[in-house]
Order: C-alpha cells, then sequence, then structure tokens
C-alpha cells in the first residue's frame, strides 16, 4: 500500500467541498483498497504510545465554537482489536491497546471524504511528544511492514500549524510560505534527515513561527519512516490556508 501523509487544516473541511477534499476523494477512489487503515494524529498525545482497541471507535468532537452541523457528524467505521493486539505484540515499541479512545477529527474529518462507506477498519495510533523527530521517524520504520499487509498508513497534521495568527484573508504570511517551500523541497530530494531536523531548516526563529507546538508536524515524521529508499513521491494541496496552515500533502508509493 501507499502511505500518505495529509495537511487536515480546520475541522470545517470535514462539511465543505474544497480543493482539499477534493484531492481526498481522489486518493480514496485511486488508492488500493486498504485491508485496513492506521492513522497517526497531532489530536492523541499521550506518555507512551497507544493505539485504538475498540470495536466501534466513536466519533470524537475535538473542538469548540463551529457550527452545529459540524457536531452532528458521525464516522461509523469498524475497528480492528485482533490487528490492534498484533501491533501491541510485534511492534518493537511498548504499545498499550486503548479500548475506550474513539477517532478524533483529525482523522475522521479527512476519512470520511476518502471513505464515505466508512466500511474499512480504522485504528488511530497516538503520538508520544516526548520522543525526538529520530525516535518517531524509527517507530515509522517498525510500522513499515503493515503496508506489505494492505494497510494504509496515514499521518494526518500540517507543515506549518500557527492559531495564533490566523486570518480570512491575505497572502500566507512570509515565514509559513518559506518553511513550506523548504519542507516541500527536501521532501522531494527524499532528504528526511533535513525534515526531522527542521528547527535548522530555514532558522529555529522561523521554525518557532511556524510550529509553537510541534504536534502537528510530528505525524509527518512518523510517515517519513514507513517509506523506502526508492519510493516515489507526490505532493498535493500545496498551498496555504489562512495565512498559516500549510495543506501540503504526500502520497509515498
Amino acid at each position: 500500500m501507499p502511505a500518505i501523509f495529509v495537511g487536515h487544516g480546520s475541522p470545517m473541511n470535514a462539511i465543505e467541498e474544497t480543493a482539499y477534499t477534493r484531492q481526498w476523494q481522489q486518493w480514496g477512489q485511486q488508492l488500493p483498497v486498504p485491508k485496513a487503515i492506521l492513522v497517526i494524529s497531532a489530536h492523541w498525545l499521550t506518555y507512551g504510545t497507544a493505539v485504538t482497541g475498540s470495536e466501534q471507535p466513536e466519533t470524537i468532537h475535538d473542538f469548540g465554537g463551529f457550527p452545529a452541523k459540524l457536531y452532528a457528524q458521525q464516522y461509523s467505521a469498524p475497528g480492528d482489536p485482533q490487528l490492534a493486539q498484533q501491533l501491541a505484540k510485534t511492534v518493537g515499541a511498548n504499545i498499550i491497546v486503548d479500548d475506550t479512545r474513539g477517532l478524533d477529527h483529525g482523522v475522521w474529518s479527512v476519512l470520511m471524504h476518502m471513505y464515505p462507506q466508512a466500511n474499512i477498519p480504522v485504528l488511530q495510533l497516538s503520538i508520544d511528544p516526548r520522543m525526538t523527530p529520530q525516535q518517531q521517524y524509527a517507530l515509522g520504520r517498525q510500522l513499515r511492514p503493515l503496508r506489505e499487509q494492505g494497510i494504509l498508513l496515514v499521518g494526518s497534521g500540517n507543515v506549518v500549524h500557527n492559531l495564533r495568527v490566523l486570518r480570512f484573508d491575505g497572502p500566507a504570511y512570509p515565514w509559513a510560505q518559506e518553511f513550506t517551500d523548504a519542507v516541500a523541497s527536501k521532501l522531494q530530494s527524499h532528504d528526511d534527515a533535513a525534515v526531522l531536523d527542521y528547527k535548522n531548516l530555514v532558522s529555529p526563529q522561523v521554525a518557532q513561527m511556524c510550529h509553537p507546538t510541534d504536534d502537528h508536524l510530528q505525524p509527518l515524521f512518523y510517515l517519513l519512516g514507513t517509506s523506502y529508499d526508492d519510493e516515489p513521491r507526490q505532493l498535493f494541496n500545496n498551498s496555504i490556508d489562512l495565512r498559516a496552515i500549510a495543506m501540503l500533502s504526500l502520497q509515498i508509493g
């Protein structure tokens, strides 16, 4: 299976048709049908690594101040407790199976466009923010064999994510565009080490502006670890929303 990183942006993408969501729909139509989907979302942080183990994970509405229509959305995809247990036993990290956790909007706001029938089992893997980018990349490497079993691996975050300076008009901030361009260039040249060293990709000051906290960048580190050296890479949705949310997405394979 290919592996993808998706810039998920605003929760409103769940109920709006945009250039971003149209690309997500195309993925669902063009990718091989996966046996299951494992998503690493920016919105589940834990000390240690956990994976959802519920047979029917709930839809978590982990945001505030949005229209009632958004809170009414449900994504009723089944879980896969057996796969969760397999992960816990076979991956080198000490993974805890959490059979109470549902799917946050970093997962379902994207998948409801990719697989609207919600008939493919979905699991979510948490992010351990104490790990270095290199350690998160290494854990992604341990997840890579899942691709050979027909499982779609998805990282869901944003290459630039600064909610403090969002504006509804105007072009991207220069620092946001510069950082996004640098990441895109390194992804295309397979220079993953430079992406992992993101604080020095442009400058520490630009990195801090792009990521006051780096939870939305960390899913990319895991996802890059799932790649093979000779695989093609394609970039999608390379634009910046609300001046400071990079929607850049990546398909590996």
